[in-house]
C-alpha cells in the first residue's frame, strides 16, 4: 500500500492503523486517533506493546493473520492504551500486499470497531429501513384516502345545488371544506417524494419560526426557552422539510405536555460523527428537551411507527414524517425520555458528506 493510498483511510469511519513488519505503528487515522484518544504523534514510530497496556488477544488475532496469511477478526475483547479507559472492541488484523513503489512497507492493516459504535450504526441502518417503510405505507394510505375525499366533495356540490333551503347550505359547505382540508393533508403527506430543494439555511432561523409557530398555537402555558450555539455554520438543506421536521419534533412535545410545561430548544456542534457509516467532521446537533410526563415504555420502541400516538386524536404522523424528513438529509434523529425530562436529538451533517477528512 503507499502512503497516498493510505491518506485514503483519512475517511474512514472506523479506526485504521497500519504497522510495519515489527508491529511498529506506521500510520493512524483520524478515526483512531479519536478512538483511543491519542495523537498520530504520540503513535508513530511506537511499538503496539509500549501503547497499549494489555494487548494479548490482540497479539494473538495479529500472530493468526501471519500465520494463515488471511484476515483475521477478534469480535469482542477489552483494549486501551496505556493511562486511558479500556474500550469495547473488535479488530481486524489484515495483512497488506507488499507494493514495490511504496516508500515504506506496511505488514499488517488493523482495523479496530467499538462494540457500542457497531450496535448504534446496525440500529441507523434499521431506522432506515423502517423509514423507507413508513414512507411507502404513508404514501399508499394517502393514494387510498385521496379517490374517496373526491367522490364525497363531488356529492357534496350536487347536494348543495339541490338544497332549496339557504341555512341548509352551511352543512354542505361544512362538508366541502373539510374534504379540501383534508385533500391538503393528503398532498403534504405525499410530499417527502418530491425533490428536496437544497438552499444554504440558518438553523436558527427555522428554530425561531417554529418557536413563533407554537407560541402562537399554545399561547398560554407552554414557556419556550433557547439555548444556541450562535458559532453554527449554515445548513444545505430543503428549508421546508426541515422546518417541518422541526415543527413537528416541538408541536409533539407541546402536546405531550397538555399545553402546560417547558420546552429548551439547544443547538450545538458535533464533532466525529459518525452517520450511515460516513465520518463526518462536524455536524448540527439540535436537541428538543421538554419536563412532560415522559414517552409511555410500552411506545418507545414505536414511536417513530406511522399511526402509532400516546395521545388522544392524535394521527400518530408527526415524528415519522420528521424521521423521514431528516433521513433524506443524511441525517438521525433518536432521543432518551424519562418523566420531566424527554430529549429528542436530531444529528444532520453540515455539508452532506462534503465535509470529510
Amino acid at each position: 500500500m503507499t502512503l497516498a493510498a493510505s491518506c485514503g483511510l483519512d475517511l474512514l469511519a472506523t479506526a485504521v492503523v497500519l504497522v510495519d513488519e515489527n508491529l511498529t505503528v506506521a500510520y493512524v487515522n483520524p478515526a483512531a486517533e479519536n478512538l483511543f484518544e491519542l495523537s498520530s504523534k504520540n503513535m508513530v514510530g511506537q511499538a503496539l506493546v509500549r501503547i497499549f497496556a494489555d494487548d494479548t488477544v490482540l497479539a494473538s488475532a495479529i500472530a493468526r493473520a501471519r500465520a494463515n496469511n488471511c484476515s483475521y477478526t477478534e469480535h469482542d475483547f477489552t483494549l486501551g492504551a496505556a493511562g486511558h479507559t479500556k474500550l469495547h472492541l473488535s479488530c481486524t488484523v489484515t495483512p497488506v500486499e507488499p507494493d514495490a513503489r511504496s516508500r515504506r512497507e506496511y505488514a499488517l492493516l488493523l482495523e479496530f470497531r467499538h462494540i457500542e459504535q457497531q450496535l448504534r450504526i446496525a440500529r441507523e441502518e434499521r431506522m432506515r429501513d423502517e423509514s423507507q417503510a413508513n414512507r411507502e405505507l404513508i404514501r399508499n394510505l394517502a393514494h387510498e384516502i385521496k379517490n374517496p375525499l373526491g367522490g364525497i366533495r363531488g356529492a357534496a356540490q350536487l347536494l348543495d345545488r339541490e338544497l332549496e333551503r339557504p341555512a341548509l347550505h352551511e352543512y354542505t359547505q361544512v362538508i366541502i371544506k373539510e374534504a379540501d382540508r383534508l385533500q391538503a393533508l393528503m398532498d403534504r403527506l405525499l410530499s417527502p417524494h418530491r425533490l428536496p430543494q437544497i438552499a444554504e439555511l440558518n438553523i436558527h432561523d427555522a428554530l425561531e419560526r417554529v418557536r413563533s409557530l407554537i407560541l402562537a398555537e399554545y399561547p398560554h402555558g407552554i414557556a419556550i426557552r433557547r439555548d444556541y450555539d450562535a458559532s453554527l455554520p449554515d445548513l444545505r438543506g430543503d428549508r421546508e422539510l426541515i422546518l417541518q421536521a422541526l415543527l413537528n419534533v416541538v408541536r409533539n412535545a407541546a402536546q405531550a405536555m397538555q399545553g402546560r410545561g417547558e420546552i429548551t430548544l439547544r443547538t450545538r456542534v458535533a464533532r466525529q460523527v459518525t452517520l450511515a457509516r460516513r465520518l463526518y467532521r462536524h455536524a448540527l446537533q439540535i436537541e428538543v428537551v421538554d419536563n412532560g410526563p415522559g414517552i409511555p415504555e410500552a411506545l418507545r420502541d414505536r414511536v417513530f411507527y406511522p399511526l402509532v400516538s400516546g395521545k388522544e386524536g392524535g394521527t400518530g404522523l408527526g415524528l415519522t414524517l420528521a424521521q423521514n424528513f431528516i433521513t433524506q438529509h443524511h441525517g438521525t434523529i433518536s432521543f432518551e425520555s424519562a418523566p420531566g425530562n424527554t430529549c429528542f436529538t436530531i444529528l444532520l451533517p453540515v455539508d452532506n458528506g462534503r465535509d470529510q477528512g
